[in-house]
């Protein structure tokens, strides 16, 4: 694969959100289980998931820095795609909460 390419912009722009969720939803496992972090329930249960996507969204910070640092401006602008799609799915999902409707 093509270091500075659109395709792998977008491969590591879907990759790095989901990996980011899967390893901050087992930090907060781990942080419960340990005792150092309350269980969730009621209302949390949303504002915890809410967060949680959020966080994962900004994972893609990660490979964008490397690939800014690195000048592959190709990998730059295939990164951007998916984010985009995964913020305005993140809206559109927590719409209700964000904008009080």
């Amino acid at each position: 694969m093509e270091r500075d390419s659109i395709f792998t912009g977008i491969i590591l722009g879907i990759i790095a959100p989901v990996v980011g969720y899967l390893l901050i939803e087992q930090l907060f496992n781990v942080l419960i289980h340990f005792g150092l972090m309350d269980g969730v329930t009621g209302n949390a249960v949303g504002r915890r998931l809410r967060t949680i996507s959020l966080l994962a969204i900004c994972f893609n910070l990660i490979p964008f820095n490397y690939a800014k640092k690195n000048f592959y401006d190709y990998t730059l602008r295939g990164i951007v795609f998916p984010t985009i799609l995964y913020v305005g799915f993140w809206v559109y999902k927590f719409q209700e909460v964000l904008f009080m409707i």
